[in-house]
């Protein structure tokens, strides 16, 4: 009981770790930019929607991380994160790509489509106001008089023989998270492209935190990610990850669908509700065995989406909700239009 329960706290950690040094990288790009980057991708819907649909089929979550920490900061519309959520099939891309590389390759340019196009309707269609104006106060602070000039050796000096508390506790904050890197306690048993990625981020953001102003570190760093963000998306993660972990001990998803193949196309859709990368298992084995046809694991893939919403659930419960309500009518017609033509 007491290592199962670690190690979904081990992997809320991971998570949530990832997520930090991400705004934090991304927070530090827009500062030194000023705005340039933002007002560019948000001007243009199109590189939004590219951009989101290349984030959703990177296997794995963190380029499902990585867009939720964009559209968090509105840097991406409503719409791009409904064509991440539909492009990403979280880790079961990897045992995809290992059981039958050439149908994961096809599923993947499927689901990036459709997510693409779900994107620009559902921004065409309706845009969630209420949704949109809680997130309005996360936009990013930019100040005319700051240009962050990340490297001046006198400063830079000064800093780390006399570092604030604020500094002193991210620097021990992102150590703690490479140590854990490091030794393999944090995503020990995460692909080697993961923990590299995860490995570069971490880096970045330790010379961020040890090199830019205090002006930077406190009302950017501490007063916006840290006192804003990063405790609930932790706690969420955690408690949701627990909540799921137990449940799944209790419930046999993959024997029940098995047992009920007539209705499975819809199972696979409501099961992708659940924001976790285990129970789309089943169908990727099912499908691998000639048991259920493209058609329902690609409902299942537009449906799920891993632990890409986690982040988002901890910061919105509508947003969550509407991410999934818009992926699921997607799923299902995608799913039963490919069903009806024999695929």
């Amino acid at each position: 009981m007491i290592t199962e329960i670690f190690h979904v706290f081990m992997h809320a950690l991971m998570i949530t770790g990832f997520v930090f040094v991400m705004m934090l990288v991304i927070e530090y790009i827009n500062v030194q930019t000023k705005g340039v980057w933002q007002n560019n991708i948000s001007r243009n819907k199109w590189k939004q929607y590219l951009l989101a649909a290349f984030l959703g089929v990177i296997p794995g979550c963190l380029g499902a991380f990585t867009a939720v920490a964009l559209f968090s900061h509105r840097l991406i519309s409503f719409g791009a994160i409904i064509t991440t959520m539909i492009a990403t099939s979280g880790d079961e891309a990897f045992v995809m790509f290992a059981i039958f590389p050439q149908k994961a390759i096809l599923l993947s340019v499927i689901i990036g489509g459709i997510g693409i196009l779900a994107g620009y309707l559902t921004d065409k269609i309706h845009l969630p106001e209420k949704l949109l104006d809680k997130f309005a106060e996360n936009k990013f602070p930019l100040h005319g008089e700051e240009k962050c000039n990340c490297f001046q050796k006198d400063k830079f000096l000064q800093s780390l023989k006399k570092p604030s508390l604020h500094r002193v506790i991210i620097t021990i904050i992102v150590l703690l998270f490479l140590f854990g890197i490091l030794t393999g306690t944090i995503a020990g048993d995460s692909k080697t492209w993961i923990k590299s990625t995860i490995l570069l981020a971490v880096l970045v953001s330790l010379f961020i935190v040890i090199s830019v102003p205090e002006h930077f570190l406190k009302e950017h760093v501490w007063d916006h990610i840290v006192k804003v963000h990063i405790r609930r998306i932790f706690l969420w993660t955690f408690g949701m990850l627990l909540v799921i972990h137990f449940l799944m001990n209790f419930i046999n998803i993959q024997s029940w669908i098995t047992d009920n193949m007539f209705i499975v196309l819809i199972i696979a859709v409501l099961v992708g509700i659940i924001p976790e990368s285990g129970p789309h298992l089943a169908f990727v084995t099912l499908f691998a065995q000639g048991l259920i046809p493209f058609s329902v694991l690609l409902a299942s893939s537009i449906a799920q989406d891993g632990h890409g919403m986690l982040p988002l659930l901890a910061e919105s419960k509508r947003g969550f909700l509407a991410v999934k309500f818009v992926n699921i009518i997607f799923a299902l017609v995608a799913g039963i239009t490919g069903y009806l033509i024999g695929y």
